[in-house]
């Protein structure tokens, strides 16, 4: 079969293009905008990627076009499908029906945390060699692909809460009809798309009915918008996690007072299971690591085995990812782009670099962050940092000074992209941390500051 991917480069998209080829179809596609790491994951799958979105790649004529959620009426390629009645299906819909259909699913969701707590649980699978199939937004260090086909019944997917396609308004996760579901965490998001929590809610709410009663629902017990969507009904097993603890948290965890969560032991019902020794930080990546050992425990991983596998995993690619040191400053890559992953972000970093000093650099990119949702939380969740830097264009159509001036001299708002390397590399020195935030490639801003900072010494 030819399948042809409209938005291709986009990190779901692109591993539907990889278990499509895996699963010996010819495939293709087209975006724009092309950048690392997709652009790079298709080229090492010799998978063809045309730039634009012109009629002409339709021909020789694809046997389904699997539509992305970037596309709109009005583009002329979509245009060109419809009119020749090409069969075309979006992407979630298209995984369900061709990969899905047989597997155990295992689905990730949430506002915050999904991508790591997929590649977590993912890893945990695969280290037990139950070889699962996987479809994570973004490139895990334990696989350095964003997707796998897999041997076994078990598929781990990341499931969004974004809206599937332009015909199709419902979130993508209603697709995925998950055995087992992971609900991280539910706080309002996407107001390009929804009007309120309560929209959100309700989304979260489609997912919790399609979980088989012989499944397992694992939900942050500290989270109340969740609890309050499940009081909508539940008809699934639940276990609740929550690093402190409390009501209804079956899974906590023992950390150190003062700790960065670089190690910390689980509990099941209060009892000890074992102790994870990682490289990762930060309490957000605890609460991810307890819902994956809870997970993997109902695919029939012991927790013993969970435990020793997340002492061995490497992240994700732009989740507080070292993008390089130079002139002894480091400077990091994450993907946080809401106010309380910005918070959690720089609170686990905080806490691995003690008293060094610590610069925050935001991209405001996000439609939700575009829309001006979050104005009045983003100074808040940024004053952990000892210098802020706002990268705010012309077009962003919101006066970003809501967000430097509660913080005073140390909060700076720039325009232009090659004034903003300009400003880091004359502010940073040595032993100083730049942690840079956007859901996007902010221009390229990471290597071209090293390449600043190397042209100082």
């Amino acid at each position: 079969m030819h399948v042809h991917i409209l938005g291709i480069c986009g990190t779901f998209m692109g591993g539907i293009a990889a278990i499509a080829r895996a699963a010996g179809h010819r495939v293709t596609g087209s975006d724009r905008n092309v950048y690392p790491p997709m652009s790079t994951q298709l080229e090492a799958l010799d998978i063809a990627v045309t730039e634009g979105f012109d009629p002409a790649q339709l021909d020789p004529v694809p046997d389904v076009v699997v539509v992305g959620n970037v596309m709109s009426r009005g583009m002329p390629v979509l245009e060109a499908v419809l009119d020749r009645g090409i069969p075309y299906a979006s992407g979630p819909e298209w995984l369900a029906r061709e990969v899905l259909q047989d597997r155990w699913v295992l689905a990730v969701a949430g506002t915050h945390g999904k991508t790591t707590t997929t590649s977590m649980l993912a890893h945990i699978l695969d280290h037990a060699g139950l070889d699962p199939g996987f479809l994570v937004g973004g490139v895990p260090g334990n696989f350095d692909v964003s997707a796998r086909l897999g041997s076994s019944p078990f598929f781990v997917i990341e499931a969004d809460e974004y809206d599937t396609a332009f015909f199709d308004k419902r979130a993508k996760f209603v697709h995925y009809r998950p055995r087992t579901v992971i609900l991280n965490n539910l706080e309002f998001d996407h107001a390009d798309i929804y009007p309120d929590l309560g929209a959100i809610q309700r989304q979260f709410h489609h997912l919790v009915r399609t979980v088989p009663g012989s499944g397992r629902i694992v939900c942050n017990a500290a989270d109340p918008n969740l609890a309050e969507m499940l009081r909508m009904g539940c008809w699934t097993p639940r276990e609740g996690f929550a690093r402190d603890g409390g009501e209804g948290a079956h899974w906590s965890a023992r950390v150190q007072p003062g700790s960065d969560y670089g190690r910390f032991e689980v509990l099941l019902e209060g009892q000890p299971q074992g102790q994870v020794h990682w490289t990762q930080f930060g309490g957000h990546n605890v609460d991810n690591a307890l819902a994956a050992i809870a997970a993997a425990r109902h695919a029939g991983v012991p927790v013993p085995h969970a435990v020793e596998a997340l002492g061995r995993f490497k992240g994700v690619r732009r989740r507080m990812e070292l993008s390089g040191e130079a002139a002894g400053v480091r400077v990091y890559d994450d993907f946080a782009h809401h106010p309380t992953a910005i918070a959690t972000t720089i609170d686990g970093l905080r806490r691995r670099i003690g008293p060094a000093r610590l610069i925050a650099v935001l991209e405001p990119r996000s439609n939700t962050m575009k829309l001006g949702v979050h104005r009045d939380t983003l100074a808040p969740s940024l004053a952990g940092a000892d210098e802020v830097f706002v990268y705010a264009p012309a077009d962003l159509g919101w006066d970003a000074h809501s967000i430097t001036l509660p913080l005073g001299d140390r909060a700076h708002l720039v325009s232009d992209l090659g004034a903003l390397v300009a400003q880091l590399a004359a502010t940073a020195r040595a032993g100083d941390h730049v942690l840079v935030m956007s859901n996007g490639g902010f221009g390229g801003l990471h290597g071209k500051l090293l390449a600043a900072l190397r042209s100082r010494t």
